[in-house]
């Protein structure tokens, strides 16, 4: 791989480009807005806003969506998932799984899959 080549890569996942364009991505194909642009140029300004205040970003899942997701991830109802199954989940999110301050053997529980998904 050329120099260049990997020093893009680098600058794309240090900026978290790759994650940033798949969930503009998905907002596109969860609303179909009429004007696809002014669209992506307001959840633009809305993410902006909320790094800037702390306020929530445009999320397409809600607290009932999480509590469904955790519930068919803990299929034996023990309150909390492993590690595995909270990355596969991220994963299939389109959610980065890498920097997670858990241990192989951690458990997460509803409470902290809610508040980090």
């Amino acid at each position: 791989m050329a120099a260049g080549e990997q020093q893009g890569r680098e600058y794309l996942e240090r900026y978290k480009i790759p994650e940033l364009l798949h969930n503009l991505s998905a907002l596109l194909l969860y609303h179909r807005p009429e004007r696809p642009r002014e669209f992506l140029i307001h959840a633009l300004e809305r993410v902006k806003f909320a790094k800037l205040t702390d306020v929530e970003y445009p999320y397409l899942v809600d607290e009932s969506n999480l509590d469904a997701m955790f519930e068919m991830l803990d299929t034996t109802s023990q309150g909390y998932i492993t590690l595995v199954q909270y990355k596969g989940a991220l994963k299939s999110l389109g959610l980065s799984t890498q920097d997670l301050p858990y241990e192989e053997d951690a458990t997460i529980t509803l409470e902290i899959f809610k508040k980090e998904v």
